[in-house]
């Protein structure tokens, strides 16, 4: 396993993490999961409150019990439910934030968060009372750095001078919008990203076949998608396609770790093979790029 500096912190996060959206809630499979995950190296585990309305992060506590240090934890807040309830609402408040994070340092058991994230945004959101929440939530120690999961430009720029060690985002080769402009900057601003949906939804795998809708996916027809998948198929072999994909969103530098989901510990070695691989060459890193065109997110911009 490789590891990758965040921001301008002096935290280590492997480049492979672990995302427990997925996660089983037999707490069995999924300590096999989490404990195959740690074997391999992976350090950096992601999680939500939202995620099965809090059962993940409590769960997820009772894994870690009694051995904190092995862990570098990250969890959202920000959509604002009830348990008992299956709905919720967008709540960026100084009051809601800190609530909920109290609220998830009490599910995961432990004292602090080592990443705390503000789970979306939007550009009518009250930043600097957003802001006054993480920042006194880190003062009191409850967090060590706090950061923003979210795709939107104009929300990560508001965000960017006040204090963000990362920003989570959807990046993959079949989407190519934080490209554009988000990637550059943030390298710039010494942010690390966090990517999510490396492999798109397995249509970078090596069953892209069964895994592409007819109807494309973001703005791509079924064809380009298809061809897209080939050539990640051939730049390592079809049985590397998923690690691959991997590589191409790693080879960015403003990336730090890419969070992958797993409901089996096969899945956690297969998506963690992608750290054992080479890193993409020069040469593959274009003909991936060339591979499908990148200017097509038109209706999909935020």
């Amino acid at each position: 396993m490789r590891y990758r500096q965040l921001g301008k912190t002096g935290i280590e996060l492997s480049e492979i993490s672990l995302g427990t959206m997925s996660l089983p809630l037999d707490q069995k499979k999924a300590t096999a999961i989490v404990d195959a995950a740690l074997e391999k190296g992976v350090n950096y585990f992601d999680t939500a409150d939202l995620y099965k309305y809090g059962e993940i992060e409590e769960m997820l506590g009772k894994i870690i019990k009694g051995r904190r240090d092995d862990f570098i934890l990250a969890s959202k807040g920000g959509n604002h439910w009830e348990k008992g309830k299956d709905n919720w609402f967008w709540d960026p408040s100084k009051a809601y934030i800190k609530e909920a994070c109290k609220a998830s340092l009490g599910r995961l058991g432990i004292d602090y968060l080592d990443v705390y994230q503000l789970h979306g945004g939007t550009i009518e959101d009250p930043i600097d009372e957003t802001v006054e929440a993480f920042q006194e939530l880190q003062q009191d120690g409850y967090i060590r750095e706090w950061g923003i999961s979210s795709i939107r430009p104009n929300v990560i720029k508001r965000y960017a001078g006040a204090g963000i060690s990362s920003v989570m985002m959807q990046y993959s080769l079949l989407d190519r919008r934080p490209e554009e402009e988000i990637l550059d900057f943030l390298y710039d601003q010494g942010i690390s990203v966090i990517v999510r949906g490396p492999v798109a939804k397995g249509m970078l795998s090596m069953k892209a076949e069964e895994k592409v809708p007819e109807n494309g996916f973001l703005g791509h027809t079924r064809a380009k998608v298809m061809r897209a998948a080939e050539k990640v198929q051939q730049i390592r072999g079809v049985e590397a396609a998923a690690q691959t994909a991997i590589q191409y969103v790693l080879k960015h530098p403003a990336v730090t770790s890419v969070t992958t989901g797993a409901s089996t510990p096969q899945q956690v070695f297969e998506n963690i093979g992608a750290s054992e691989l080479k890193p993409l060459t020069e040469k593959e890193y274009e003909r991936l790029q060339n591979s499908i065109p990148a200017e097509v997110y038109e209706q999909h911009r935020v």
